[in-house]
């Protein structure tokens, strides 16, 4: 069959929401965790959104394995976290799941980027994707080892090659936008329907 590096991640998302509608936390948590061997293909440009995103699925999971049918629905940690007043605290849950929707947000528009961009280098497409998800809710320092890292984006046409394995990456990349990004959307809604959704980083 046919496969290209996001083929895993595009059937996980077949099981991330239940029959009635609801973000289930393990498989959105599995689909999370099927994009970093993606990252591991920028090399070094991406090693910290991926310690990152690591860390937030390691945080989630953690809890979620301390009560599977209590933490079943994504939001369920969160919801108690509200109740408990702990949810703004930095090592919170509800923090662990905005900063990993966030920089799931900066990898959708990154390959979006590179599907409709045909002619931006790496470093442009991923200085945009930052610029226009991640950056407002980074601190000087945060914002300052991005663009550093950015510098070390890898040749696109030799990333592009290599993410490409046997299948059709481009279809495969416009798949997974399409079909990612309404989780990320709701996950948002869901945070600032809570209020919690613009939280910066300290």
């Amino acid at each position: 069959m046919a496969e290209t590096v996001f083929t895993p991640s595009l059937e996980g998302m077949k099981h991330v929401k239940a029959e009635n509608g609801v973000i289930l936390t393990k498989p959105f948590l599995d689909v999370c965790k099927q994009i970093l061997p993606v990252l591991d293909k920028f090399g070094a440009a991406m090693a910290l959104v991926k310690t990152d995103i690591g860390g937030n699925i390691t945080r989630l999971e953690t809890k979620y394995s301390s009560d599977p049918s209590k933490y079943e629905h994504l939001y369920s940690m969160v919801q108690e976290e509200v109740q408990n007043k702990t949810a703004k605290g930095s090592s919170s849950c509800t923090n662990g799941l905005l900063w990993l929707t966030r920089a799931m947000d900066f990898l959708v528009e990154l390959f979006r980027n590179l599907l409709e961009h045909a002619d931006w280098t790496m470093t442009q497409a991923c200085t945009d994707s930052y610029t226009k998800t991640l950056k407002k809710f980074h601190g000087w320092l945060a914002s300052s080892s991005f663009t550093v890292a950015m510098r070390l984006a890898p040749n696109r046409d030799k990333f592009m090659e290599v993410i490409s394995g046997t299948g059709d990456i481009n279809a495969d990349i416009e798949k997974f936008c399409t079909t990612f990004s309404p989780f990320l959307k709701e996950n948002h809604e869901f945070l600032a329907s809570v209020g919690l959704d613009d939280m910066k980083a300290s």
